[in-house]
């Protein structure tokens, strides 16, 4: 518990201080009327910074308590270092384009492939686990999986505390599995991660004085990824369907994303829109539940959407835990997360809003 502790209180003096001295213009999220913008104020959006610092600390107490483990924690963290570096570099400047972030999301993950041998071999289906065995195949899978980690987690970063306690929940399931395999250098990796993500929380949520941005999402999603790859080539006992199900959430509204807009809309996959499934339950649900345009109640509605999601996270991640050695009820709690998820939008699309979803709406006065 030490590593978490020692994550969580760096994360958290860290941030603190990026919230104390946001004057600094250009950390400042000031974009407020975008499509996907849904905070009152401007706020920093370099919240990436304090989760790299804190798994540095973890790497410096690693080097005084776990000496054997250190260099595959610096291989790690170097490798993650495009990913993070493309996104902090479009939260300072906002001129990094989508391509360019992804590119280098896929940087990272050669450089993992090549420094720490975390490669994807294998995804239990028949037929494409053969296609894996080549390592050409193997490379191009494992560096495009990695760059949709990352990516997965950006596109879910939209209100208070949604990206965060999403990848604290994954975080959490990887440590409770890595310490039953007894997988000492991830389980570093894990709770180092989720110390971070929590103290980073105690800043974002409920208030949302500061974001992960492009550069914290990038990295979380990198991370998470590289747990996911490392997981299977070290304990082949373990289903690839454990962190499929574990990560369900951000994958799917990834890979559903890219059908919407591609196919049924016909605009490019890395097109900005209104009508993910958090935004959908934000115009549709929680909207109608404050109705000022205050700043307070604003802020207030962006941090009321998120619990609905990570009530949706956990239905893929509490049975990812509980069944993580039965690869049958795995593949069939994917499908069932699938077709509930997409039952779900076509709901909201359609202004069907299950009852269950509905908040008796609050008066307010003047």
């Amino acid at each position: 518990m030490q590593y978490l502790l020692i994550a969580f209180l760096t994360s958290l003096v860290l941030t603190a201080l990026i919230v104390r001295f946001r004057t600094f213009g250009h950390i400042l999220d000031s974009e407020l009327d975008s499509v996907q913008k849904f905070h009152a104020k401007p706020v920093p959006r370099v919240g990436g910074v304090s989760l790299v610092g804190a798994m540095l600390a973890i790497c410096m107490v690693a080097a005084f308590r776990e000496t054997e483990e250190l260099p595959e924690l610096l291989l790690l963290l170097i490798s993650a270092m495009p990913a993070f570096l493309g996104g902090l570099f479009e939260d300072l400047t906002k001129s990094v384009r989508v391509v360019t972030r992804l590119a280098l999301a896929m940087a990272s993950g050669a450089l993992a492939y090549f420094l720490l041998g975390a490669a994807v071999v294998r995804v239990d289906i028949i037929g494409l686990d053969w296609l894996l065995q080549y390592s050409a195949i193997s490379f191009f899978f494992t560096v495009f999986a990695i760059a949709g980690a990352a990516n997965a987690l950006n596109i879910i970063d939209g209100y208070n505390g949604l990206a965060a306690v999403v990848s604290a929940m994954i975080f959490a399931g990887f440590a409770y599995v890595c310490f039953y395999l007894g997988d000492r250098m991830l389980l570093i990796v894990a709770l180092g991660m989720l110390g971070s993500v929590i103290g980073f929380l105690f800043w974002n949520y409920p208030r949302g004085h500061i974001f992960l941005g492009d550069g914290g999402a990038y990295f979380l999603g990198f991370m998470i990824g590289e747990l996911s790859v490392l997981l299977l080539v070290r304990h082949p006992e373990v289903s690839a369907w454990f962190p499929l199900l574990l990560c369900i959430y951000p994958v799917f509204e990834t890979l559903f994303s890219i059908y919407r807009k591609r196919w049924l809309r016909g605009h490019s996959p890395g097109a900005p829109d209104g009508v993910h499934l958090h935004m959908l339950i934000y115009k549709r649900v929680v909207r109608w539940v404050v109705g000022s345009r205050e700043a307070h109640h604003l802020t207030w509605r962006n941090s009321l959407t998120s619990p609905y999601l990570w009530l949706l996270s956990s239905l893929g991640v509490i049975p990812a835990v509980l069944f993580w050695q039965m690869p049958v009820v795995l593949m069939v709690c994917v499908l069932a997360f699938a077709m509930g998820y997409v039952m779900l939008y076509r709901k909201l699309v359609l202004f069907r809003i299950p009852k269950w979803m509905i908040v008796k709406k609050k008066k307010h006065g003047r």
